[in-house]
């Protein structure tokens, strides 16, 4: 089993920064990759970056060379660095762990980003 716990969420204008960070406890060994989805309201829950174990990234072409998703294996804890934000961003952010065994899930925090 894997827990994950996410912070970093919260309100900001349009064109501001915002940094998800997700910490993985529990059978982290195991974990191949990890990642951030989103899912605003009445749309369906999206990938936006994913990041393996060997470091190989994975982006959503809507958020290409605006976020960066990077890891810390020292503390398992995956961030999301997310810069120039637009309304159409705002999403309840989820952070998500792969194993051999199947998806974990942290609870979710909410980004409003205002227009």
């Amino acid at each position: 089993q894997v827990q994950l716990v996410e912070s970093g969420g919260g309100l900001v204008q349009a064109g501001g920064s915002l940094r998800l960070s997700c910490a993985a406890s529990g059978s982290i060994f195991s974990i191949n990759a990890m990642g951030w989805y989103r899912q605003a309201p009445g749309k369906q829950r999206e990938l936006v970056a994913a990041i393996t174990s060997g470091g190989s990234t994975n982006y959503a072409d809507s958020v290409k060379g605006r976020f960066t998703i990077s890891r810390d294996n020292a503390k398992n804890t995956v961030y999301l660095q997310m810069n120039s934000l637009k309304p159409e961003d705002t999403a309840v952010y989820y952070c998500n762990a792969e194993d051999l065994v199947g998806d974990y899930w942290g609870q979710g925090t909410q980004v409003t980003v205002s227009s």
